[in-house]
């Protein structure tokens, strides 16, 4: 191989890649490095900019049919019959089933909270409007679409209610007999809360609301099924192959063998798309009845009716603290709903104020009912923007009740150990303190503070500033995880993963490793992930911890390959293996640097054509907690007249480990603000309380996503790396989740200071805030 060619494959100049550790030794955190950390484009960047990148919703197989489904219009009502005799005659159909269909209605579990309530595919006890119905697999989508609506079904409409606390009224609707509530409420108490309130020199009590956000993914939720005698294969815009086998198998009655699941792309997900869905079943057993491949994907107004959200949130929090800054009591409680089934209503609500500041007397109560809506899911960080909401305009308003800085107030309640978890174990590293000093001065949060709170702003146009600071109660990963390597005799490399690359850069990320460890180019790295028949084991890609899951696996693999290839250079070199280094595709020895051997020259590399090394995710620390931490800072212009506002500008500083990829990583923090300004500004489900208890805006016009002109023309990243040594072998830690967490808190304090009025339910819509400028007119 030539110099040049060692130049196309390798990084040839530069420092050596890094020692080998001894074999069964954990390696140590890198030092320095050359390629981590660095901002490279996306190794699939030119297919999906360009659209040759083939998504699920893309994939066109010969013969294939298209599905549709008929859904309960109703929230609450009970299926009576179901006629389908003329849907089956109607022109381009090849398969109907429903709930009385033979062999196609199998069982259907929803689990949350340890509570299952199991039900069938196609329920006669329809809970919430959009609940499956019926199906029908035709040769075109308008076909299929006409023999649904030829579908004639008789229903019994039931009473329904809409509302979480409707719905504990004596005399509600109930939807299940035992009741409208999915467990007794969930209590967490530490020390003496009517104490802590005693010993405060000031109080405040409060209520707040978030409104319910539903889920909305570029590319809607479904697939693609077609069997080859018994087994089944599944093309699915899903964050996990593995978790749709296994949903979908269970519910088949299949081995997991007979079932492959294929996901190499995916548009969107922020946890709605984590588990198998009926949509996959349906379609499954749609081709299996028509005997051909069926592509079912969802309608966009579907998925506002049956793909997830995040819940609603009602809550109350009572605070105390000392005229120093102190938090002496915290005392919160909250009512939420995960809709018609367990769907964890109420999960994670109440973490941020049992962990995040140091308060020894904190007590919370959590209640989760049931309503007719369609069932929550997992939304990028469930729970915690609600409780952020709470707690992080709580600690504004004790703030100004002392006449402290409110970033002075969280610095003086930063916790160095998790409250929440039992024996009060360190965390691996805390960054608040630091997201909060840097974010801050990298802001200029004193002097804008300062300017805007002495400047005199005459007329109705009003300035502010606020901040926000949060935790993510996991995001450092953990096992299982396995991956493989192969370096190939020309020493191009082979990475075998099975996790999802849901948007995030995640096969960037694992090719930089590679890169980083063996010093191959990310463009000479094939990736194959994503696919149980070809690919490793691997848990959904959610959470914030794939790449702190997934990359010590890949480090891991990686050295595994280093390791064999030092060794058969040091037999040809002769030396010990110990006394090389790997570089530019060359292993010299460290002291002798002429003697050396090109990697594709290796004797026993063309022996055997491949270097295989499998690499395996260790666990984590005993008895260490490892949590991203962020505090985010924003300025807002407010139309006092209109209720309008305008963020001005956004910074978010992050401790989330490692910086893997800054350009990853900041399109992270973008994405992420982006989300939380949708739940603080336009975002809201909206049900017809009244009369019908129907969802009314089920599109993208009427449901307001942020776009462009709502965000601010700079989102500012400020990483903060703390060094983490023990959190993993390559010392990051999740992003996705914090960056969403405290941004709707953050803007409605700087509206606070920009005009007075404190908001306390989302969405801050103008109409909200012409209102809430109203009251407080007419109060004044």
């Amino acid at each position: 191989m030539a110099n040049e060619d060692l130049d196309q494959i390798y990084y040839v100049h530069g420092t050596p890649v890094p020692e080998t550790p001894d074999a069964g030794q954990p390696p140590k955190p890198w030092t320095e490095t050359r390629v981590i950390g660095k901002p490279l484009p996306r190794v699939d960047a030119y297919e999906r900019v360009s659209g040759t990148a083939v998504y699920p919703s893309d994939l066109v197989l010969a013969n294939m049919l298209h599905g549709a489904v008929l859904r309960c219009p109703h929230p609450h009502a009970r299926v009576k019959s179901v006629d389908i005799g003329k849907a089956k005659g109607m022109p381009g159909v090849h398969a109907v089933i429903s709930g009385f269909s033979p062999n196609a209605n199998p069982q259907w579990a929803y689990s949350s909270s340890g509570v299952t309530v199991t039900t069938q595919l196609f329920d006669t006890n329809c809970r919430f409007e959009g609940q499956p119905v019926a199906a029908v697999a035709a040769e075109t989508p308008y076909q299929a679409w006409d023999a649904v609506r030829a579908i004639e079904v008789r229903y019994e409409v039931l009473p329904h209610v809409a509302d979480a606390r409707k719905a504990l009224d004596p005399g509600a609707p109930l939807i299940y007999e035992q009741g409208n509530r999915v467990t007794e409420p969930q209590r967490y108490q530490r020390g003496d809360v009517e104490a802590g309130f005693a010993a405060a020199d000031r109080v405040l009590e409060m209520s707040f609301d978030t409104a319910c956000e539903l889920h909305t993914p570029m590319e809607t939720h479904g697939c693609v099924a077609n069997w080859d005698g018994g087994r089944l294969t599944i093309w699915e815009s899903t964050q996990g192959v593995y978790s749709v086998q296994s949903g979908v198998a269970k519910a088949l009655g299949l081995p997991l063998s007979k079932v492959r699941v294929i996901g190499n792309y995916m548009g969107g997900g922020f946890g709605s798309k984590l588990r198998a869905d009926t949509y996959a079943v349906i379609a499954a057993i749609l081709a299996r009845t028509a005997a051909r491949p069926v592509k079912l994907f969802l309608t966009r107004e579907e998925t506002y009716l049956a793909a997830g959200n995040r819940p609603p949130s009602h809550m109350k929090l009572k605070a105390g603290v000392k005229k120093d800054g102190s938090l002496t009591a915290l005392d919160f409680s909250c009512v939420g709903t995960g809709g018609a089934y367990p769907a964890g209503g109420t999960s994670l609500v109440d973490w941020l104020i049992r962990d995040l500041y140091s308060c020894p007397n904190v007590r919370t109560e959590t209640l989760d009912v049931y309503i007719n809506a369609g069932p929550a899911r997992p939304m990028r960080a469930p729970g915690h923007p609600q409780g952020a909401w709470a707690l992080e305009q709580m600690l504004d308003a004790l703030a100004e009740a002392i006449n402290m800085d409110p970033l002075d107030l969280r610095l003086k309640n930063i916790p160095t150990v998790s409250q929440a978890r039992e024996g009060n174990p360190p965390y691996t590293t805390t960054g608040l303190r630091e997201c909060l000093v840097e974010g801050a001065k990298a802001f200029g949060w004193k002097e804008a503070r300062e300017r805007l709170t002495k400047e005199k702003q005459p007329g109705y146009i009003r300035r502010g500033v606020g901040l926000a600071s949060c935790l993510w109660f996991v995001g450092g990963g953990g096992p299982p995880s396995t991956i493989v390597i192969k370096l190939f005799s020309d020493g191009s490399v082979n990475l075998n993963m099975g996790a999802s690359d849901i948007g995030t850069g995640t096969k960037t990320v694992m090719a930089m490793v590679v890169s980083e460890e063996l010093g191959v180019k990310a463009e000479h790295i094939q990736i194959e992930h994503a696919d149980t028949g070809t690919t490793q084991f691997a848990t959904p890609s959610g959470g914030s911890k794939t790449v702190p899951t997934e990359a010590p696996a890949v480090r891991a693999a990686a050295i595994e390959v280093k390791r064999q290839l030092l060794q058969m250079a040091s037999t040809e070199l002769k030396a010990d293996p110990a006394s090389l280094d790997l570089q530019g595709g060359e292993i010299k020895v460290r002291e002798d640097a002429s003697r050396r051997v090109r990697i594709a020259d290796l004797a026993e590399l063309k022996k055997r054509g491949v270097v295989v090394g499998v690499g395996y995710r260790g666990p984590n620390p005993d008895k260490r907690v490892i949590n991203p931490f962020a505090a985010q800072f924003c300025e807002v212009e407010v139309n006092t007249r209109t209720g309008e506002t305008r963020i001005v500008r956004f910074l978010s500083a992050n401790e989330s480990g490692r910086v893997m990829n800054r350009l990853t990583y900041d399109s992270q923090v973008i994405g992420g603000v982006t989300m939380g300004i949708g739940f603080a500004m336009t975002e809201e489900r909206v049900l017809d309380q009244n009369r019908t208890g129907k969802l009314v805006n089920r599109n993208w016009h009427d449901y307001k996503v942020p776009t462009a002109m709502d965000v601010p023309a700079e989102i500012i990243s400020v990483p903060i790396d703390p060094h983490d040594t023990e959190a993993n072998t390559t010392g990051a830690k999740g992003l996705g989740e914090p960056v969403t967490i405290p941004t709707a808190a953050a803007i409605a304090n700087a509206i606070q200071h920009a005009t007075g009025v404190r908001i306390t339910a989302t969405p801050m819509t103008p109409v909200r805030l012409c209102a809430a400028f109203a009251a407080r007119k007419q109060e004044g």
